[in-house]
Protein backbone atom coordinates (compact mmCIF):
# COMPACT_ATOMS: atom_id res chain seq x y z
CA UNK A 1 0.00 0.00 0.00
CA UNK A 2 2.83 2.39 0.87
CA UNK A 3 4.41 1.55 -2.53
CA UNK A 4 1.30 2.46 -4.31
CA UNK A 5 0.51 5.81 -2.42
CA UNK A 6 4.44 6.97 -3.18
CA UNK A 7 3.42 5.89 -6.70
CA UNK A 8 0.53 7.99 -7.11
CA UNK A 9 2.74 11.37 -5.59
CA UNK A 10 5.36 10.64 -7.89
CA UNK A 11 2.64 11.41 -10.86
CA UNK A 12 1.08 13.82 -9.17
CA UNK A 13 4.10 15.74 -7.96
CA UNK A 14 6.02 15.26 -11.30
CA UNK A 15 3.98 15.67 -13.85
CA UNK A 16 0.86 17.88 -12.76
CA UNK A 17 1.34 20.17 -9.28
CA UNK A 18 4.71 21.62 -9.82
CA UNK A 19 3.50 23.30 -12.93
CA UNK A 20 0.82 24.52 -11.68
CA UNK A 21 1.83 26.00 -8.96
CA UNK A 22 4.81 27.96 -10.77
CA UNK A 23 2.67 28.43 -13.41
CA UNK A 24 -0.16 30.05 -11.36
CA UNK A 25 2.61 31.77 -9.19
CA UNK A 26 3.75 33.57 -12.36
CA UNK A 27 0.41 34.37 -13.48
CA UNK A 28 -0.32 36.11 -10.21
CA UNK A 29 2.94 37.98 -10.10
CA UNK A 30 2.27 39.63 -13.31
CA UNK A 31 -1.00 39.92 -12.81
CA UNK A 32 -1.06 42.10 -9.66
CA UNK A 33 2.33 44.33 -10.92
CA UNK A 34 5.17 41.77 -8.54
CA UNK A 35 2.74 42.68 -5.57
CA UNK A 36 5.17 40.44 -3.11
CA UNK A 37 8.05 42.46 -3.81
CA UNK A 38 6.43 46.39 -4.92
CA UNK A 39 4.39 46.46 -1.36
CA UNK A 40 6.88 44.70 0.69
CA UNK A 41 7.58 47.64 3.38
CA UNK A 42 3.42 48.18 3.36
CA UNK A 43 3.48 44.47 4.54
CA UNK A 44 5.64 45.49 7.43
CA UNK A 45 3.47 48.25 8.39
CA UNK A 46 0.37 45.98 8.33
CA UNK A 47 1.95 44.02 10.78
CA UNK A 48 1.09 46.87 13.72
CA UNK A 49 -2.43 47.23 12.19
CA UNK A 50 -4.76 46.77 15.35
CA UNK A 51 -7.75 44.93 15.53
CA UNK A 52 -10.90 46.79 14.10
CA UNK A 53 -13.70 47.50 16.66
CA UNK A 54 -15.97 45.12 17.67
CA UNK A 55 -19.50 44.81 17.42
CA UNK A 56 -22.02 43.62 19.67
CA UNK A 57 -20.12 40.70 21.38
CA UNK A 58 -17.47 40.13 18.79
CA UNK A 59 -13.92 39.18 19.74
CA UNK A 60 -12.07 40.44 16.76
CA UNK A 61 -8.71 38.93 15.69
CA UNK A 62 -5.74 41.88 15.10
CA UNK A 63 -3.74 41.67 11.56
CA UNK A 64 -0.97 40.35 13.63
CA UNK A 65 -2.40 37.64 15.86
CA UNK A 66 -4.12 36.31 12.35
CA UNK A 67 -0.58 36.26 10.47
CA UNK A 68 0.80 34.60 13.71
CA UNK A 69 -1.61 31.99 13.64
CA UNK A 70 -0.93 31.10 9.80
CA UNK A 71 2.87 31.17 10.47
CA UNK A 72 1.92 28.82 13.55
CA UNK A 73 0.79 26.17 10.66
CA UNK A 74 3.44 27.39 8.54
CA UNK A 75 6.62 27.28 10.20
CA UNK A 76 6.64 23.57 11.79
CA UNK A 77 8.64 20.76 11.06
CA UNK A 78 8.49 21.48 7.24
CA UNK A 79 11.22 24.21 8.16
CA UNK A 80 13.80 21.36 10.33
CA UNK A 81 12.70 18.17 9.20
CA UNK A 82 11.25 18.62 5.37
CA UNK A 83 14.39 20.68 4.86
CA UNK A 84 16.47 18.08 5.74
CA UNK A 85 14.37 15.41 3.74
CA UNK A 86 14.24 17.79 0.68
CA UNK A 87 18.28 17.97 0.96
CA UNK A 88 18.80 14.45 1.78
CA UNK A 89 16.14 12.81 -1.63
CA UNK A 90 16.99 16.35 -3.64
CA UNK A 91 20.26 17.50 -2.90
CA UNK A 92 21.67 20.63 -2.28
CA UNK A 93 19.70 21.93 -5.53
CA UNK A 94 16.29 21.61 -3.70
CA UNK A 95 16.73 24.66 -2.02
CA UNK A 96 17.22 26.74 -4.74
CA UNK A 97 13.69 25.59 -5.78
CA UNK A 98 11.79 26.01 -2.19
CA UNK A 99 13.36 29.33 -2.91
CA UNK A 100 11.45 29.65 -6.54
CA UNK A 101 8.49 28.44 -4.84
CA UNK A 102 8.13 31.29 -2.36
CA UNK A 103 9.16 33.97 -4.78
CA UNK A 104 6.70 33.56 -6.90
CA UNK A 105 4.29 31.36 -4.22
CA UNK A 106 3.94 35.03 -2.30
CA UNK A 107 1.54 36.35 -5.27
CA UNK A 108 -0.44 33.47 -4.69
CA UNK A 109 -0.79 33.45 -1.25
CA UNK A 110 -1.90 37.55 -1.55
CA UNK A 111 -4.61 36.38 -4.31
CA UNK A 112 -5.73 33.36 -1.89
CA UNK A 113 -6.00 35.35 1.47
CA UNK A 114 -6.91 38.47 -0.15
CA UNK A 115 -10.18 36.47 -1.75
CA UNK A 116 -10.51 34.40 1.88
CA UNK A 117 -11.16 38.01 3.50
CA UNK A 118 -13.37 38.91 1.07
CA UNK A 119 -15.94 36.04 1.33
CA UNK A 120 -15.24 36.07 5.09
CA UNK A 121 -18.27 35.85 7.59
CA UNK A 122 -19.64 36.91 10.84
CA UNK A 123 -19.34 33.84 13.55
CA UNK A 124 -20.27 33.58 16.91
CA UNK A 125 -17.32 35.53 18.94
CA UNK A 126 -15.46 36.72 15.52
CA UNK A 127 -14.72 36.46 11.61
CA UNK A 128 -14.86 32.90 10.08
CA UNK A 129 -13.92 32.01 6.22
CA UNK A 130 -11.82 30.22 3.74
CA UNK A 131 -11.39 28.34 0.31
CA UNK A 132 -14.80 26.35 1.19
CA UNK A 133 -16.47 29.76 1.30
CA UNK A 134 -15.04 31.45 -1.66
CA UNK A 135 -15.63 28.58 -3.45
CA UNK A 136 -19.74 28.54 -2.51
CA UNK A 137 -20.12 32.26 -2.52
CA UNK A 138 -17.80 33.71 -5.55
CA UNK A 139 -18.32 30.47 -7.90
CA UNK A 140 -21.21 29.31 -6.47
CA UNK A 141 -20.34 25.85 -6.15
CA UNK A 142 -21.45 23.87 -3.10
CA UNK A 143 -19.92 20.10 -3.81
CA UNK A 144 -16.76 21.89 -4.51
CA UNK A 145 -16.66 23.83 -1.57
CA UNK A 146 -17.42 20.49 0.43
CA UNK A 147 -14.73 18.67 -1.52
CA UNK A 148 -12.37 21.43 -0.50
CA UNK A 149 -13.71 21.47 2.98
CA UNK A 150 -13.64 17.51 3.27
CA UNK A 151 -9.78 17.73 1.88
CA UNK A 152 -8.72 20.37 4.42
CA UNK A 153 -10.01 19.02 7.11
CA UNK A 154 -8.05 15.65 6.43
CA UNK A 155 -4.95 17.12 5.07
CA UNK A 156 -4.67 19.49 8.02
CA UNK A 157 -6.71 18.55 10.98
CA UNK A 158 -5.76 14.89 10.31
CA UNK A 159 -2.86 13.86 8.10
CA UNK A 160 -0.73 17.29 9.27
CA UNK A 161 -0.97 16.77 12.88
CA UNK A 162 0.52 13.30 13.13
CA UNK A 163 3.81 14.89 10.69
CA UNK A 164 4.10 17.10 13.02
CA UNK A 165 3.80 14.65 16.75
CA UNK A 166 6.02 12.28 13.74
CA UNK A 167 8.45 14.73 14.02
CA UNK A 168 8.55 15.88 17.75
CA UNK A 169 8.75 12.09 18.62
CA UNK A 170 11.82 11.88 17.10
CA UNK A 171 13.59 14.79 18.14
CA UNK A 172 12.56 14.23 21.98
CA UNK A 173 13.29 10.24 21.38
CA UNK A 174 16.74 11.44 19.69
CA UNK A 175 17.79 14.14 22.44
CA UNK A 176 16.35 12.46 25.98
CA UNK A 177 15.82 9.07 25.01
CA UNK A 178 11.99 9.16 25.45
CA UNK A 179 9.66 6.94 24.48
CA UNK A 180 7.31 7.73 21.53
CA UNK A 181 4.39 6.43 23.33
CA UNK A 182 5.09 8.26 26.50
CA UNK A 183 5.57 11.31 24.63
CA UNK A 184 2.72 11.12 22.16
CA UNK A 185 0.08 10.77 25.18
CA UNK A 186 1.65 13.84 26.56
CA UNK A 187 1.00 15.85 23.25
CA UNK A 188 -2.50 14.50 23.23
CA UNK A 189 -3.64 15.88 26.64
CA UNK A 190 -1.62 19.43 25.76
CA UNK A 191 -3.17 19.66 22.73
CA UNK A 192 -6.89 19.22 23.70
CA UNK A 193 -6.28 21.72 26.37
CA UNK A 194 -5.79 24.09 23.69
CA UNK A 195 -8.09 23.25 20.85
CA UNK A 196 -11.17 22.79 23.15
CA UNK A 197 -10.63 26.49 23.89
CA UNK A 198 -11.33 27.86 20.17
CA UNK A 199 -9.89 30.23 17.87
CA UNK A 200 -9.14 33.25 20.54
CA UNK A 201 -7.18 30.97 22.56
CA UNK A 202 -5.63 29.37 19.67
CA UNK A 203 -4.44 33.08 18.50
CA UNK A 204 -3.17 34.07 22.12
CA UNK A 205 -1.21 30.79 22.61
CA UNK A 206 0.26 31.22 18.34
CA UNK A 207 1.21 35.14 19.07
CA UNK A 208 3.24 34.44 22.32
CA UNK A 209 4.95 30.89 20.56
CA UNK A 210 5.56 31.89 16.91
CA UNK A 211 7.80 34.89 18.03
CA UNK A 212 9.80 33.18 20.56
CA UNK A 213 10.60 30.02 18.73
CA UNK A 214 11.49 32.08 15.73
CA UNK A 215 13.49 34.43 17.20
CA UNK A 216 15.48 31.88 19.43
CA UNK A 217 16.38 29.54 16.34
CA UNK A 218 17.61 32.48 13.98
CA UNK A 219 19.20 33.74 16.62
CA UNK A 220 21.13 30.12 17.33
CA UNK A 221 21.57 29.93 12.62
CA UNK A 222 23.13 33.64 12.31
CA UNK A 223 25.51 32.52 15.19
CA UNK A 224 26.75 29.06 13.25
CA UNK A 225 26.45 30.92 9.99
CA UNK A 226 28.75 33.79 10.96
CA UNK A 227 30.99 31.62 12.74
CA UNK A 228 31.33 29.66 8.84
CA UNK A 229 30.55 32.72 7.18
CA UNK A 230 33.97 31.64 4.69
CA UNK A 231 31.98 28.34 3.71
CA UNK A 232 28.97 30.56 2.93
CA UNK A 233 29.68 31.28 -0.61
CA UNK A 234 30.48 27.41 -1.31
CA UNK A 235 27.59 26.53 0.54
CA UNK A 236 25.62 28.85 -2.22
CA UNK A 237 27.47 27.90 -5.54
CA UNK A 238 26.59 24.14 -4.15
CA UNK A 239 22.82 25.03 -4.02
CA UNK A 240 22.88 26.50 -7.31
CA UNK A 241 24.95 24.40 -9.44
CA UNK A 242 22.83 21.34 -7.98
CA UNK A 243 19.71 23.08 -9.32
CA UNK A 244 20.86 23.11 -12.52
CA UNK A 245 24.36 21.47 -12.78
CA UNK A 246 25.97 18.84 -15.87
CA UNK A 247 26.10 16.25 -13.44
CA UNK A 248 23.10 16.23 -11.28
CA UNK A 249 21.21 16.44 -14.97
CA UNK A 250 22.98 12.81 -15.75
CA UNK A 251 22.41 11.53 -12.85
CA UNK A 252 18.60 12.37 -12.77
CA UNK A 253 19.18 14.48 -10.12
CA UNK A 254 17.55 17.86 -10.93
CA UNK A 255 14.09 16.21 -11.50
CA UNK A 256 14.61 15.08 -7.70
CA UNK A 257 15.42 18.38 -7.05
CA UNK A 258 12.75 20.18 -8.82
CA UNK A 259 10.36 17.76 -6.99
CA UNK A 260 11.11 17.87 -3.54
CA UNK A 261 11.87 21.21 -3.17
CA UNK A 262 8.70 22.44 -4.57
CA UNK A 263 7.01 19.55 -2.24
CA UNK A 264 8.71 20.41 0.77
CA UNK A 265 8.57 24.35 -0.16
CA UNK A 266 4.74 23.68 -0.57
CA UNK A 267 4.87 21.73 3.12
CA UNK A 268 6.21 24.76 4.60
CA UNK A 269 5.07 27.76 3.82
CA UNK A 270 1.88 26.51 2.07
CA UNK A 271 1.18 29.15 -0.61
CA UNK A 272 -1.42 27.99 -2.49
CA UNK A 273 -2.87 25.13 -0.81
CA UNK A 274 -5.61 26.81 0.68
CA UNK A 275 -5.11 26.24 4.28
CA UNK A 276 -3.54 30.31 5.20
CA UNK A 277 -6.58 31.70 4.14
CA UNK A 278 -8.61 30.31 6.84
CA UNK A 279 -6.33 32.20 9.15
CA UNK A 280 -6.28 35.21 7.31
CA UNK A 281 -10.06 35.44 7.38
CA UNK A 282 -10.36 35.65 11.63
CA UNK A 283 -9.01 39.46 11.22
CA UNK A 284 -10.75 42.18 11.57
CA UNK A 285 -9.38 44.57 8.87
CA UNK A 286 -10.73 48.04 6.76
CA UNK A 287 -9.60 46.38 3.65
CA UNK A 288 -9.26 42.90 2.42
CA UNK A 289 -5.85 43.83 0.77
CA UNK A 290 -4.08 44.00 4.12
CA UNK A 291 -4.33 40.69 5.46
CA UNK A 292 -3.37 39.42 1.62
CA UNK A 293 -0.34 41.52 2.01
CA UNK A 294 0.12 39.76 5.53
CA UNK A 295 -0.12 36.40 4.08
CA UNK A 296 2.55 36.78 1.24
CA UNK A 297 4.97 38.12 4.46
CA UNK A 298 4.00 35.36 5.91
CA UNK A 299 5.98 32.90 3.16
CA UNK A 300 8.28 34.78 2.62
CA UNK A 301 9.30 34.43 6.44
CA UNK A 302 9.13 31.08 6.25
CA UNK A 303 10.77 30.07 3.00
CA UNK A 304 13.26 32.59 2.68
CA UNK A 305 14.14 32.85 6.17
CA UNK A 306 13.58 30.34 8.80
CA UNK A 307 13.95 26.88 6.17
CA UNK A 308 17.12 28.74 4.52
CA UNK A 309 18.78 28.83 8.33
CA UNK A 310 17.85 24.92 8.17
CA UNK A 311 19.29 24.64 4.77
CA UNK A 312 22.53 26.59 5.66
CA UNK A 313 23.72 24.76 8.57
CA UNK A 314 23.37 21.13 7.19
CA UNK A 315 25.32 22.06 4.42
CA UNK A 316 27.54 23.78 6.63
CA UNK A 317 27.75 20.01 8.19
CA UNK A 318 28.56 18.12 4.97
CA UNK A 319 26.45 15.87 6.81
CA UNK A 320 23.79 15.76 3.86
CA UNK A 321 25.59 13.39 2.39
CA UNK A 322 25.54 10.41 4.87
CA UNK A 323 22.75 8.20 3.81
CA UNK A 324 21.49 6.91 6.88
CA UNK A 325 20.72 10.88 8.04
CA UNK A 326 17.31 11.75 7.13
CA UNK A 327 14.79 14.44 8.39
CA UNK A 328 14.94 15.84 11.84
CA UNK A 329 17.93 13.18 12.62
CA UNK A 330 20.03 14.87 9.94
CA UNK A 331 19.38 18.33 11.54
CA UNK A 332 19.84 17.48 14.65
CA UNK A 333 23.06 15.78 14.00
CA UNK A 334 23.85 19.02 11.49
CA UNK A 335 23.51 20.99 14.43
CA UNK A 336 25.27 19.19 16.72
CA UNK A 337 28.56 19.22 14.63
CA UNK A 338 28.26 23.03 15.00
CA UNK A 339 27.80 23.59 18.63
CA UNK A 340 28.39 19.76 20.46
CA UNK A 341 26.16 17.91 22.53
CA UNK A 342 23.53 20.24 23.30
CA UNK A 343 22.78 21.14 19.85
CA UNK A 344 20.27 17.86 19.54
CA UNK A 345 18.65 18.86 22.61
CA UNK A 346 18.08 22.87 21.51
CA UNK A 347 16.41 21.49 18.42
CA UNK A 348 14.48 18.50 20.57
CA UNK A 349 12.83 21.91 22.11
CA UNK A 350 12.55 23.95 18.98
CA UNK A 351 10.72 21.33 16.80
CA UNK A 352 8.55 20.80 20.58
CA UNK A 353 7.62 24.73 20.04
CA UNK A 354 7.45 24.45 16.07
CA UNK A 355 5.47 21.19 15.74
CA UNK A 356 3.45 22.50 18.69
CA UNK A 357 2.83 25.37 17.19
CA UNK A 358 1.38 24.10 13.92
CA UNK A 359 -0.81 21.54 15.63
CA UNK A 360 -3.08 24.22 17.22
CA UNK A 361 -3.00 26.25 13.97
CA UNK A 362 -3.71 22.88 11.80
CA UNK A 363 -6.55 22.22 13.51
CA UNK A 364 -8.09 25.55 13.42
CA UNK A 365 -8.00 24.95 9.58
CA UNK A 366 -9.78 21.87 10.29
CA UNK A 367 -12.36 23.31 12.52
CA UNK A 368 -13.01 26.53 10.28
CA UNK A 369 -13.92 24.13 7.57
CA UNK A 370 -16.02 21.52 9.99
CA UNK A 371 -17.93 24.65 10.97
CA UNK A 372 -18.38 24.92 7.14
CA UNK A 373 -19.97 21.70 6.58
CA UNK A 374 -22.39 21.69 9.73
CA UNK A 375 -23.07 23.18 12.94
CA UNK A 376 -23.49 20.14 14.70
CA UNK A 377 -21.44 20.11 18.38
CA UNK A 378 -21.20 16.72 18.16
CA UNK A 379 -19.81 16.29 15.09
CA UNK A 380 -16.84 18.91 16.25
CA UNK A 381 -16.53 17.36 19.38
CA UNK A 382 -15.78 14.02 17.42
CA UNK A 383 -13.52 16.32 14.86
CA UNK A 384 -11.62 17.56 18.25
CA UNK A 385 -10.95 14.50 19.22
CA UNK A 386 -9.42 12.71 16.35
CA UNK A 387 -7.25 15.90 15.37
CA UNK A 388 -6.23 16.59 19.42
CA UNK A 389 -6.19 13.01 20.19
CA UNK A 390 -6.47 9.67 17.71
CA UNK A 391 -3.96 11.61 14.77
CA UNK A 392 -1.76 12.41 17.49
CA UNK A 393 -1.63 9.55 18.70
CA UNK A 394 -0.80 7.83 15.20
CA UNK A 395 1.93 9.97 14.39
CA UNK A 396 3.76 8.92 17.27
CA UNK A 397 3.67 5.02 16.65
CA UNK A 398 3.71 5.26 13.18
CA UNK A 399 7.25 5.57 10.72
CA UNK A 400 8.77 8.86 9.04
CA UNK A 401 7.84 7.30 5.67
CA UNK A 402 3.97 6.30 6.52
CA UNK A 403 3.29 10.34 7.50
CA UNK A 404 5.07 11.97 4.78
CA UNK A 405 3.82 9.93 2.16
CA UNK A 406 -0.02 10.32 3.59
CA UNK A 407 0.83 14.34 3.62
CA UNK A 408 1.92 14.61 0.24
CA UNK A 409 -0.89 12.99 -1.51
CA UNK A 410 -3.51 14.74 1.01
CA UNK A 411 -1.74 17.91 0.14
CA UNK A 412 -1.72 17.15 -3.83
CA UNK A 413 -5.52 16.81 -3.90
CA UNK A 414 -6.31 20.08 -1.67
CA UNK A 415 -3.88 21.97 -3.79
CA UNK A 416 -5.09 21.48 -7.07
CA UNK A 417 -8.94 22.01 -5.70
CA UNK A 418 -7.82 25.79 -3.92
CA UNK A 419 -5.52 25.96 -7.63
CA UNK A 420 -8.42 25.84 -9.38
CA UNK A 421 -11.00 28.37 -7.34
CA UNK A 422 -8.18 31.09 -6.80
CA UNK A 423 -7.75 31.25 -10.78
CA UNK A 424 -11.44 31.39 -11.24
CA UNK A 425 -11.83 34.09 -8.51
CA UNK A 426 -8.56 35.68 -9.11
CA UNK A 427 -9.81 38.65 -11.07
CA UNK A 428 -11.67 40.02 -7.90
CA UNK A 429 -8.51 39.83 -6.04
CA UNK A 430 -6.66 41.95 -9.00
CA UNK A 431 -9.58 44.92 -8.34
CA UNK A 432 -9.04 45.23 -4.96
CA UNK A 433 -5.84 45.72 -5.01
CA UNK A 434 -6.33 48.04 -7.51
CA UNK A 435 -8.83 49.84 -5.34
CA UNK A 436 -6.27 49.85 -2.36
CA UNK A 437 -2.90 51.53 -4.77
CA UNK A 438 -5.58 53.97 -5.99
CA UNK A 439 -6.39 55.12 -2.32
CA UNK A 440 -2.98 55.14 -1.04
CA UNK A 441 -2.00 57.06 -3.89
CA UNK A 442 -4.50 59.93 -2.76
CA UNK A 443 -2.75 59.76 0.57
CA UNK A 444 -5.90 57.40 2.46
CA UNK A 445 -3.34 56.15 5.24
CA UNK A 446 -5.34 53.37 6.32
CA UNK A 447 -7.58 52.26 2.92
CA UNK A 448 -11.34 51.06 3.31
CA UNK A 449 -13.50 48.74 1.82
CA UNK A 450 -17.34 48.51 1.30
CA UNK A 451 -19.07 45.42 -0.52
CA UNK A 452 -21.12 48.10 -2.85
CA UNK A 453 -17.64 48.37 -4.98
CA UNK A 454 -18.46 45.27 -6.34
CA UNK A 455 -21.97 45.96 -7.10
CA UNK A 456 -21.94 41.99 -9.07
CA UNK A 457 -20.72 40.37 -5.74
CA UNK A 458 -22.73 42.15 -3.27
CA UNK A 459 -25.14 39.45 -2.76
CA UNK A 460 -22.66 37.05 -2.17
CA UNK A 461 -20.44 39.53 0.31
CA UNK A 462 -21.97 39.17 3.40
CA UNK A 463 -19.74 41.25 5.74
CA UNK A 464 -17.86 44.60 4.52
CA UNK A 465 -21.39 46.71 5.10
Amino acid sequence: MLDLLNQINNVLWGYCLIAALVGCGLWFTWRTRFVQFRMFPEMLRLLTDSAGKPKGGERHISSFQAFAVSLASRVGTGNLAGVATAIAVGGPGAVFWMWVTALVGAATAFVESTLGQLFKQHHSDSFIGGPAYYIQRGLHCRWMAVLFAVLITVTFGLANNSVQTNTICGAIEGAFGWSPTVMGVLLVVLTLSIIFGGIQRIARVSSILVPVMAVGYLILAVVIIVMNIQQLPHVLKVIVTSAFGLEQAVGGMVGAAIMNGVKRGLFSNEAGEGSAPNAAATAAVTHPVKQGLIQALGVFTDTLVVCSCTAFIILISGLYEVPELNGIMLTQRALESEVGAWGPVFVAVAIFLFAYSSMIGNYYYGEANVRFMTDSPVVMTVYRILSGGVMVMFGALVTLEVVWSMIDFCMALLTACNLVAIILLGRYAFRLLDDYRQQKRQGVKDPTFHRSQLPELEQDIVCWE
